[in-house]
């Protein structure tokens, strides 16, 4: 029997419409949630992706701003760009969109972001909260996958959980999320040896490597749940990190490239929105 598919698109579209009514209260009050997002460059794929966090701010009423930048603009430019929104009151929500220039990857811009508007959850300090179990913004890409595992209605507590991929924004902090849960959490990376041998273990198989149907149904134990996170193009297709048609037929769940993690990503981005707004404003 294949696997059922989580459509995250499903999900976060039930998401969205209850953060729509939250926001209409919110507007009663008159209190409008503020988002910007700070693109530098105009990479492709992160100008597809803020396009549609933009469109689905507006839909369900925040104020969206997307503020772009050219890839030349200084360190210091940039840094005094983030300290002016984080100075401004009506602002909520502070993202700065990835991949930045090489010369603007440093720490210190999302350290910069103020903690109470770093919505995207990339601060060290939210990062430590998240570590500790203690509230604070997550970033949103775990949110989303936390949601599609508990939407299966299985119990995560006990379960063995692989994370393929290490990085900030996905890796480390849903590895953090699941041992929360009361996983055993094995995190896997460009370094690890035998990658089989660690996938064929996992109740939870999480995928953020970048690489194409790197995972094969050999890979994948019977009955697992696998979300991947990947998003690639291969010629005219987009595809994800897991062989899907095949793993499908070994998988209990699997999450469908594109539907699945991405459309979560943005409904957990615009819920960090409106939570932000309801901390500053004093709304409980």
């Amino acid at each position: 029997m294949p696997a059922k598919i989580l459509n995250g698109k499903e999900i976060a579209d039930k998401i969205l419409a209850q953060l729509e009514k939250e926001i209409k209260k919110l507007k009663a009050k008159n209190i409008v949630p503020k988002l910007v997002v700070m693109q530098v460059g105009n990479n492709p794929a992160s100008t597809i992706y803020v396009n549609k966090k933009h469109e689905t701010g507006k839909k369900i009423g925040i104020d969206s701003i997307v503020k772009r930048f050219p890839d030349t603009i200084k360190y210091e430019d940039f840094l005094a760009e983030i300290m002016k929104l984080n100075n401004d009151k009506s602002v909520h929500g502070i993202m700065v969109q990835t991949p930045l220039p090489e010369h603007l990857q440093h720490k210190q811009v999302f350290e910069t972001v103020s903690v109470e508007k770093d919505v995207d959850g990339l601060h060290p300090f939210n990062h430590g909260k998240n570590l500790l179990a203690k509230k604070g913004f997550k970033p949103a890409t775990p949110i989303g996958i936390l949601e599609l595992l508990k939407h299966t209605k299985i119990k995560l507590e006990g379960k063995n959980a692989v994370v393929i991929g290490r990085s900030n924004i996905v890796g480390k902090p849903i590895a953090i999320m699941l041992l929360n849960e009361g996983c055993t959490v094995t995190v896997c990376h460009s370094k690890t040896k035998n990658l089989g041998n660690h996938t064929k273990e996992a109740d939870i198989l999480i995928v953020a490597a970048g690489k194409p149907k790197l995972i094969k149904a050999e890979m994948v134990k019977k009955g697992a749940i696998v979300i991947d996170v990947g998003i690639n193009r291969v010629g005219k297709e987009i595809v994800g990190d897991v062989d899907f048609e095949n793993v499908r037929k070994k998988a209990a769940w699997i999450t469908p490239v594109p539907g699945g993690v991405g459309p979560m990503t943005i409904a957990s981005l615009m819920a960090n929105t409106v939570q932000a707004a309801k901390e500053q404003e004093n709304v409980l």
